[in-house]
């Protein structure tokens, strides 16, 4: 949601698919690996056999992607791939809209990453204090089990819905919505969302347009 890793990770995997002579394009093969990923994790919750991680799932699920598009690799190739993950980048409204937020909300990121890599990003990607960093590993669960979501308001102290879920990810939103959660949905992409009532309180296209309507009705 505030990092842009389709922007940050198809440069190094252009690199790496011409390294192969593969003509997979970056844009699909980063669609595939994404896709992927979410059913590790999805897996990792159900099976309830210990929490894998969030970059442990990414590397599963770049293996596989790299099976189903036929790709020879090595295990140098996977790690240099994962290396990529350290050098996200926000999306370039996200900070000076979350400085103007700052001034009449608390800001908390709660996020499927591992705690190191949250806080590695946070202080050299983002460069930016929330007011709390919350990982899933505290309940070992992925977003979007319920868990994640009244833990997490139970570390801040406050009631379910005294919280907000920002996410671009509408199953984030869904999930937060159903344990009584406000969202706010910040559609870059124009993508479709679940067929469900558990809808957003607010659809943005990115978070100038978060700022404008969060602000607007606090005054």
């Amino acid at each position: 949601t505030v990092l842009d890793l389709g922007g940050s990770l198809t440069p190094p995997i252009a690199g790496f698919l011409r390294s192969k002579s593969s003509d997979e394009t970056p844009n699909r093969f980063w669609e595939k690996w994404r896709y992927r990923q979410r059913i590790e994790q999805y897996q990792d919750t159900i099976m309830m056999m210990g929490h894998s991680g969030y970059l442990e799932t990414a590397r599963r699920a770049l293996v596989w992607t790299l099976k189903l598009s036929g790709i020879s690799f090595s295990t140098e190739d996977i790690m240099k791939l994962m290396e990529a993950w350290k050098e996200l980048s926000p999306f370039p409204e996200v900070v000076p809209a979350l400085d103007r937020l700052k001034t009449r909300y608390k800001l908390v990121a709660l996020s499927n990453g591992d705690p190191h890599f949250l806080d590695h990003l946070a202080k050299n990607r983002v460069q930016w204090n929330f007011d709390k960093i919350i990982s899933v590993e505290v309940i070992g669960a992925f977003k979007p089990h319920p868990g994640v979501y009244r833990r997490a308001a139970a570390i801040l102290e406050l009631e379910v819905g005294e919280c907000m879920m920002v996410s671009s990810n509408s199953f984030d939103i869904v999930g937060s919505r159903s344990c009584g959660f406000r969202g706010a949905f910040v559609d870059r992409y124009g993508l479709p969302y679940e067929d469900t009532t558990f809808v957003p309180d607010v659809t943005v296209k990115d978070f100038t347009g978060l700022a404008d309507s969060l602000m607007e009705q606090r005054t």
